[in-house]
């Protein structure tokens, strides 16, 4: 490095954004995330020693994914390199294993790779890593805010040891800004600025424990607010309220998150419980999930968690997803709100599922017997010398509409698969089905 690249990085060291000033040097020095580096756990442990494998660091975004790497490339022996999947071809990673290689073969060195955003390679390109991971010729960091059970290689993934980082706690952002407006070398120390209590418990509670939002708003509430007559720069909560206009919500539409919120949602439908339905619902809307999707979930859950305990469940899921659609959004939360609440109240039966699932089953493992001869259609030339339809009792010819006679093919004669609960409606229907099977005896 000549003087001027040297004066460039030291130019680019100032001018970055606080979160990125602020990284910790040592593991000591890490906020958050106790689980997994805390002095009697495994990552520490081999970080400390300078023994560490193959690893994938997954987790929403600012939980401290890139200052571990970081630590870690402050410590280690080995050659530490780093490249963004979002920009990276396969020049760069060839580029990256021939540096390794030579470190390998000419000084004995280790070296270790740091990918940001690995799920954003293909499965080309992961399946390039995978050699060179599985021989040692580089010690893999993956850092991922997609589940990686979802989006890297199976065979990279049982090479690695996966890391969930969690969000930061709020006194893990408490923690993070005093800091921030403390430190004189790193932060923003020598601006005299002052976080009142406030501002503090609203930007710790509010950035849903995502260090960089957090270190985003007091970095601009500081850099943007004039000073008082006191000399000091205040940061209160009206300041802070400006500098995050809108909660950070951790929803992905394509990752887990999505999926565990929609589970959460049918499972509060199913359970019985509108307050935890709507508040998942909630959930969706203000990340924006498309409003078909959820009402499509609603109609199901009708059908398949309330059946005819309550059929008018699946009327109001239905109407409901009709008028989502020709209402759009803002006006479309009022109708799936509706229609949630309603499924979550409604009475419980799952007879619909098990007797149609019964029934599949029964079709895919047995051969297919003939329909019974009177049930046969008979409206066509030549049915009724064929047999077709022959001894068919029509039912509204006899008392209560109903008839004995069978209906199942002959090898299932006997057998139930339709079982009413005795929830809600369906102990109506048991009701009937008694009276009519009386009838059959009298």
């Amino acid at each position: 490095m000549d003087l001027f690249d040297y004066m460039r990085e030291q130019k680019k060291e100032k001018e970055s954004p606080l979160a990125s000033r602020l990284r910790p040097a040592s593991l000591d020095e890490v906020v958050g995330q106790q689980h997994i580096i805390g002095k009697d756990k495994l990552l520490y442990r081999a970080i400390s020693a300078d023994k560490l494998q193959s690893v994938i660091f997954y987790g929403p975004p600012g939980t401290g994914k890139t200052t571990i790497a970081r630590v870690i490339a402050n410590t280690t022996s080995a050659e530490f390199m780093q490249i963004n999947a979002t920009s990276a071809g396969k020049k760069d990673m060839e580029a990256v294993i021939q540096d390794a290689k030579n470190n390998q073969g000419m000084y004995g060195r280790k070296t270790i790779l740091f990918i940001d955003e690995i799920h954003r390679f293909n499965k080309g390109q992961q399946d390039y890593l995978l050699p060179f991971v599985e021989d040692g010729t580089v010690i893999l960091i993956g850092a991922t805010t997609e589940n990686p059970y979802f989006e890297v290689n199976q065979a990279l993934l049982s090479r690695s040891v996966v890391f969930e980082l969690r969000p930061l706690e709020p006194e893990d952002i408490r923690i993070l800004l005093r800091r921030a407006v403390e430190d004189e070398v790193k932060g923003l120390g020598s601006y005299g600025a002052v976080l009142e209590a406030d501002a503090e418990s609203f930007l710790a509670d509010f950035c849903n424990g995502d260090a960089r939002n957090a270190l985003n708003a007091i970095e601009l509430g500081v850099l943007t607010t004039p000073r008082c007559e006191d000399g000091k720069i205040h940061i209160t909560l009206d300041v802070a309220k400006e500098c995050i206009q809108k909660r950070t919500v951790r929803y992905d539409k394509d990752g887990d998150n999505h999926y565990d919120t929609i589970s959460a949602f049918i499972k509060s439908m199913r359970g019985s419980d509108p307050d935890a339905a709507v508040y998942y619902l909630a959930r969706m809307l203000y990340s924006g999930e498309d409003i078909k999707f959820i009402a499509r979930r609603i109609m199901i859950c009708a059908a398949e968690d309330v059946s005819n305990a309550d059929p008018m469940a699946l009327n109001v899921a239905v109407s409901a997803a009709l008028a989502a659609e020709r209402l759009g959004m803002p006006e479309a939360r009022i109708v799936l709100s509706q229609a949630a609440a309603y499924v979550a109240c409604a009475p419980k039966s799952n007879s619909a599922i098990l007797a149609v699932d019964k029934a599949m089953e029964l079709v895919r493992k047995d051969k297919t017997p003939p329909v019974p001869a009177h049930l046969q259609d008979r409206h066509y030339q030549g049915a009724e010398k064929l047999g077709r339809g022959i001894g068919y009792r029509y039912a509204h010819d006899y008392p209560n509409h109903y008839v004995n006679q069978q209906y199942l093919p002959d090898p299932y004669v006997g057998m139930h698969f339709y079982e009413p609960d005795n929830q809600g409606y369906e102990s109506e229907i048991n009701a009937y089905f008694k009276k009519i099977r009386q009838q059959e005896e009298d």
